[in-house]
């Protein structure tokens, strides 16, 4: 029996809705938007403006390509770093990192010496986790994983002063159960920085059920300090970027199996204004990210939901993204093929015949209302969980993060400029295509 998928009504480009901006007024609009967003986004609410916390000495866990970058950070900032590691030879390669990227910076001009050495002069490299004991704030960069995590937080726990902050760099992990690996939630929090740090400017600063006020302060005063964009965000799965993100990249699988080729998806996408589509992006990123998070919740989820298996069986097959030579494309020299192949074919078209679905061509339009429809809801659920403090935040989120173009203003600001009417018509759509499990969320949210 072939499954129904309602397809996403495309307004005529020559008959806009009566609320519909002039694309260049628009453009104009969004602009604006986002320089007001991002000036609310490093407000604390009322409650949270209380004096943070001294933050001098900062100590990183973790030399790899975060942990590097996140001292970076901290070093342009006049910050005192103690850069951790398990063992001397990890430590070196973290040593390496942080003096390449200024050695770097010194050959192409944009660092004197002088400026480079003082920066470099405020790093100790150790495994000796007693100097803990120095740091106001300890950052823990280590391997996405909660037990790793929570290890490493009783660790911390048992050599840190007495209130001293302790962030964990997650990405999208419980960061209460990461607290509560510690005899002090209340100095637990979150701090999300993205990749390659001391270049990405968005930094989440993460919430705990049990995080003090002035600890949360003293997450926010830091990414001011490293000229960083810190937004508010509550403790939930993804928090508010990687939400959004894994909600849009979702209803990408969907289409794959609708019928869309990748690289239909990704020019819809990048043709709206995206500098790399969903699956460029995932191969870049490497396949075997997103199918470790996906194996930790496979006994969690529920079998009635639609879930595309896809990039499971890709992984399956060795073909982990760029690394390997292979993914959703393939790479030769460092080149991405413009298509796919045929063996990603095979299995994009045996997975839409599992599921029962003729497959059919989508119009470029159609994917990216479909994409753009399906992260304006995810927002709205954020907002009503109280997920995210305001609507706008997502919109520096997703702009400042995950390559949401800035001249479209945001999923948010997207939403705004949406004929009511119709965004709710194609809402519904979008429900009978994601199947069960889709929780509608209300757009109204969007516009308070």
């Amino acid at each position: 029996m072939t499954e129904r998928r309602d397809t996403i009504a495309v307004p005529p480009t020559n008959q806009p809705s009566a609320n519909v901006l002039d694309a260049d007024e628009r453009s104009v609009q969004a602009l604006q938007h986002l320089a007001w967003a991002e000036a609310q986004a490093t407000e604390l609410p009322d409650a949270l403006k209380v004096t943070p916390r001294v933050c001098a000495t900062v100590a990183i866990i973790g030399a790899g390509t975060m942990g590097a970058g996140i001292a970076i950070c901290a070093l342009d900032a006049g910050l005192k770093v103690i850069l951790l590691e398990q063992d001397d030879a990890a430590l070196e390669r973290g040593r390496e990192r942080v003096s390449g990227h200024y050695q770097g910076r010194v050959a192409k001009g944009k660092l004197s010496l002088e400026a480079a050495a003082a920066a470099q002069a405020l790093l100790t490299p150790s495994t000796d986790w007693t100097l803990l004991g120095q740091a106001d704030l300890v950052i823990e960069a280590v391997f996405e994983d909660l037990a790793v995590k929570q290890e490493v937080f009783k660790k911390i726990d048992a050599h840190a002063r007495a209130g001293a902050v302790l962030a964990t760099n997650t990405s999208y992990l419980d960061v209460d159960a990461i607290a509560n690996a510690t005899q002090r939630p209340q100095d637990v929090l979150g701090l999300h920085f993205f990749s390659p740090a001391n270049v990405m400017k968005l930094l989440e600063v993460v919430r705990g059920t049990q995080t003090a006020a002035d600890v949360l302060a003293t997450g926010m005063a830091l990414g001011r300090r490293l000229k960083k964009l810190p937004v508010l965000t509550g403790n939930a799965f993804g928090f508010i970027g990687n939400r959004i993100y894994n909600a849009y990249r979702r209803q990408c699988e969907f289409m794959l199996e609708d019928g869309a080729w990748p690289e239909e998806v990704d020019a819809a996408l990048e043709a709206f204004g995206f500098a790399m589509g969903p699956f460029t992006v995932a191969d870049l990123s490497g396949l075997d990210i997103a199918w470790r998070m996906r194996k930790a919740q496979a006994a969690t989820r529920d079998p009635r939901e639609r879930y595309v298996a896809i990039l499971d069986h890709l992984c399956e097959q060795g073909r982990l993204g760029r690394k390997t030579g292979a993914g959703y494309y393939t790479y030769a020299d460092g080149k991405r093929s413009k298509t796919t192949d045929d063996v990603v074919r095979a299995i994009i078209t045996q997975a839409s015949a599992a599921r029962g679905i003729t497959r059919r061509t989508l119009a470029a339009e159609e994917i990216q209302r479909r994409a753009l429809l399906a992260m304006a809801n995810e927002a709205a659920l954020l907002l009503a969980e109280g997920v995210a403090a305001r609507p706008s935040d997502v919109d520096v989120v997703l702009v400042q993060g995950y390559g949401f173009p800035r001249w479209q203003g945001g999923p948010v600001f997207w939403s705004r400029q949406q004929d009511p009417a119709t965004l709710e018509q194609d809402l519904q759509a979008l429900v009978q295509a994601a199947g069960y499990g889709f929780v509608l969320g209300e757009q109204s949210r969007l516009r308070e």
